[in-house]
């Protein structure tokens, strides 16, 4: 007992909602349209559906690749973000974001898009859906992805301690990336 015979308020941990924050990365791209603005707007809108934005990388012309390659050449970036919300929410919040800048869900795959905001790692996290699986299962193989990821953070490892700079070395050639202009943030 304290002073003037009051207990200490203690807190009950059972009873408290447990909130983990992690830290993340998510893609961006867009081919279409003023390409910078529509990366920048879904930048803006992200932190309204819960994903804080902590930094962005430079912006890069990217080839397509994929099923589709003749189309426009796309403008990418990677952000590193926190937020709270678990696999699905995060996914949910991505595609309300890409909704409200003007995609259209069930397009052509890997066709000429608006805008793409693609959940490409959570923390730690291995997650398996019918709507999405983490870490992102082409994050070792899009030159688009990784030359921007590792921009922000050059010694990132996978879930399981795979490091992404081996997977860079070891594409081979074709999907050209060059800088395009500077963060989004």
């Amino acid at each position: 007992m304290s002073e003037g015979g009051l207990r200490p308020a203690t807190l009950d941990a059972a009873r408290m909602p447990s909130v983990s924050v992690r830290r993340g990365y998510l893609g961006l791209g867009s081919n279409l349209g003023d390409r910078r603005a529509r990366l920048a707007d879904a930048v803006a809108r992200l932190p309204a559906r819960g994903v804080r934005v902590l930094r962005s990388s430079s912006t890069y012309d990217t080839e397509p690749v994929g099923l589709v390659l003749d189309q426009p050449e796309f403008l990418n970036a990677c952000l590193e973000v926190e937020t709270s919300l678990e696999p699905p929410a995060l996914l949910d919040a991505c595609k309300a974001v890409e909704r409200e800048l003007g995609r259209q869900p069930g397009g052509v795959r890997h066709g000429p898009r608006v805008v793409d905001v693609d959940v490409l790692l959570l923390g730690d996290l291995q997650y398996v859906s019918e709507r999405l699986t983490l870490p992102h299962p082409e994050v070792r193989n899009r030159r688009f992805v990784l030359v921007p990821l590792l921009e922000l953070c050059p010694d990132l490892v996978l879930p399981g301690g795979e490091p992404l700079a081996g997977s860079l070395a070891a594409l081979g050639g074709g999907q050209d990336v060059r800088l395009a202009g500077p963060p989004l943030v």
